[in-house]
């Protein structure tokens, strides 16, 4: 394996903390029905997983109830009030979790690190999603999967009540934003085969609609 390699983007973003916005998130949990799709991202996990943005260790149980085989379990949360909350949750739910402080953008890890990527509800709020999805693709081995679940830009009345939503969504919600057409960015990566997509009739609007999918690592530019 290659050493890590830093993304510049890394050193001139903003610092992520929010305090209150951490306080309050178990305490305004997900729909039910979004909640349960996080089982998908859990689904037979073993072998080395990373989980991006771990938030306050919403995933932690589902990756316990999932667990296939011997699992190496690593997640980053960049703001430290979340950070704190899923340490204590990785405790409560009895998992073994190399949790660190980094960002999607640089990921402290060598290159082909890890078997499986997990995004749920995440890429709403990365800085650079761009520089977070080379990330994704650097760190996982040939042949690895990348799984997520992301709210997206709806169409029609909805999308421009997300438009015109958004700026102050952004303030109130950690930095998340409405309007991103994320799985777009991730299907058009060369390097990433679409194994599935699913677009689900879940969710609340505004952040609505949600989508989930596998993407797998291509081989020398070959899937599988």
């Amino acid at each position: 394996m290659s050493e890590q390699r830093s993304s510049p983007a890394a050193t001139t973003q903003d610092e992520i903390s929010h305090p209150v916005f951490a306080a309050l998130y178990d305490l305004c949990p997900e729909p039910a029905e979004v909640e349960t799709q996080r089982a998908y991202l859990a689904r037979d996990l073993s072998d080395r997983v990373l989980e991006l943005g771990c938030g306050t260790g919403g995933m932690f149980p589902f990756v316990v109830d999932g667990a296939a085989g011997d699992l190496e379990y690593h997640a980053i949360e960049p703001d430290p009030h979340m950070r704190k909350r899923a340490a204590a949750a990785a405790r409560e739910t009895g998992l073994d979790v190399d949790l660190r402080d980094a960002r999607a953008e640089s990921l402290p890890y060598p290159d082909g690190s890890f078997d499986v990527v997990l995004a749920g509800v995440v890429f709403c709020t990365v800085q650079d999603p761009d520089a977070a999805l080379e990330e994704v693709v650097r760190v996982l081995k040939p042949g690895g999967e990348f799984r997520f679940l992301e709210h997206v830009h709806a169409d029609g009345w909805r999308g421009t009540g997300q438009e015109l939503l958004d700026p102050l969504w952004k303030r109130g919600a950690g930095g998340c934003h409405l309007t991103r057409e994320t799985v777009a960015r991730f299907v058009a990566h060369d390097a990433l085969g679409v194994e599935e997509v699913d677009r689900l009739d879940v969710g609340v609007f505004p952040a609505s609609p949600i989508v989930r999918g596998t993407l797998r690592r291509r081989r020398n530019g070959v899937l599988g």
